[in-house]
């Protein structure tokens, strides 16, 4: 112990140095992993903005098979007897006579 006090012992400064640096840098990569780019947070937002996606794509499909339907059953080649029935009442204004109007 004498001797340390004679020769004023200090910690290396290349380890400490090099200790600063790594955590540091552990720092900076854990921070990245988590809040960057390509986190676990951006990628829990890409997630569920694909699910939200997916359930807007499902219903512009179903749209797109209704029109489909409506379109075919008014083509030429196939008659729908309601649906032409309801067109010209709608469009028209055509009513049967057996029928009263109300207003």
């Amino acid at each position: 112990m004498a001797l340390r006090r004679l020769t004023g012992y200090r910690p290396a400064l290349g380890g400490v140095i090099y200790f600063a640096v790594a955590f540091s840098l552990g720092l900076y990569f854990t921070f990245a992993a988590v809040q960057g780019d390509y986190g676990l947070f951006r990628r829990a937002e890409i997630t569920a903005e694909a699910s939200e996606l997916e359930k807007r794509l499902a219903t512009l499909e179903a749209q797109v098979a209704r029109m489909e339907n409506l379109t075919r059953r008014l083509s030429d080649t196939y008659l729908d007897l309601d649906l032409l029935d309801e067109q010209a009442r709608s469009v028209l204004g055509f009513i049967r006579a057996d029928e009263i109007v109300i207003r």
